[in-house]
């Protein structure tokens, strides 16, 4: 096992769980918030086990995913006002806990996490088909076109996947006022891609051809 990415990424983790904890109960005022906990639980726990397993199988995709130093100036933009959304979603939704502003049933909640983790299913299956993620926009070395799997569904199977876990976020902390806010990031994903869909175009042999076969960007035949 690599030391110095299992340190670097236990550091991430640590730091994401202590900040969303942080962002939750505080605005709460309170640690019987117990859809944040749900959301702890579904967030983190599923979090920690991917990262073990690209951690043995396949630690070169774990270091790409743990990289956040973005290069392209419009991808900054996307990438700051994102973080923006989800501390606003996230004190909305403790503050929804404590003043009882948009509260919803707790059905609700139970069942947009069963959404998440079918979303972080699919994201598993996205991770498996493409070694080439990234979080950033680039174009690797010796990068090739994926076209199998969901990437014959959709050209961004990724952020198909990042919208049902965002949105169902907001839902699973019981928070209306909250999911309101995570809508926003609907147009940060096109403006994602339309970026990333230049870069492809330009640097990626054979993705212009690979747009025309497969239309459809995140949802199938939609959008």
């Amino acid at each position: 096992m690599d030391e110095k990415l299992f340190k670097q990424a236990m550091k991430k983790f640590l730091a994401g769980l202590l900040l969303v904890m942080l962002l939750l109960f505080v605005p709460a005022g309170s640690l019987a918030y117990y859809q944040a906990w749900l959301l702890i639980g579904i967030l983190f726990i599923p979090m920690f086990a991917a990262g073990m397993v690209m951690m043995k199988k396949s630690p070169e995709l774990l270091k790409k995913r743990l990289n956040m130093k973005e290069t392209e100036p419009e991808q900054k933009k996307v990438i700051l006002f994102s973080a923006i959304l989800f501390v606003a979603a996230f004190i909305l939704a403790g503050l929804d806990f404590r003043l009882g502003f948009t509260p919803l049933p707790g059905w609700v909640s139970f069942a947009a996490a069963v959404v998440f983790l079918l979303g972080y299913v699919l994201y598993a299956e996205v991770l498996r088909e493409n070694r080439y993620l990234s979080r950033t926009i680039e174009v690797q070395e010796d990068q090739k076109v994926v076209d199998t799997g969901l990437y014959g569904i959709v050209r961004h199977p990724m952020y198909m996947t990042t919208l049902l876990l965002f949105l169902s976020m907001p839902l699973v902390l019981g928070s209306v006022s909250a999911f309101a806010v995570m809508l926003l990031y609907i147009p940060v994903i096109v403006r994602r891609i339309d970026n990333e869909e230049q870069v492809l175009e330009k640097g990626l042999d054979g993705y212009i051809e690979y747009e025309k076969r497969v239309t459809s960007r995140v949802i199938p035949f939609i959008w």
